[in-house]
């Protein structure tokens, strides 16, 4: 089986497009869309909902973001993963890298754990 993602809003539109044109088989939600948490969601919420729903949050934010995860542990909560893309690499390498980490991976390999991509 395959990660799932969900796309938080404020990443380009591009990351979800271009990852469902070229690999379908990955499961791939954005914040807003139906059966998402809506736009404008806090993300404690989104957490939440990525537990609940087993999908890894991709998103650019690298400063609440580990604050969030910490709390959400520390009510012995869980998230299958956070993945925070890399504004040093193009948009291409982010999705590229997305892909082959979502093909290649265990279910539970990232769970609580925030990934900065590229992975090493």
């Amino acid at each position: 089986m395959t990660l799932q993602y969900l796309i938080d809003e404020n990443v380009n539109p591009i990351y979800p497009n271009q990852i469902r044109l070229r690999e379908p088989n990955i499961a791939i939600k954005v914040v807003g869309e139906s059966g998402t948490p809506p736009k404008s969601t806090l993300d404690p919420e989104i957490l939440c909902w990525c537990e609940d729903n087993n999908f890894i949050l991709v998103t650019n934010n690298r400063t609440s973001m580990p604050v969030h995860l910490a709390d959400h542990i520390a009510v012995n909560r869980h998230v299958p993963g956070i993945f925070i893309l890399n504004p040093n690499l193009s948009i291409g390498e982010n999705i590229e890298e997305l892909i082959i980490v979502a093909l290649a991976s265990e279910d539970d390999e990232y769970q609580d754990r925030i990934v900065y991509l590229p992975l090493p």
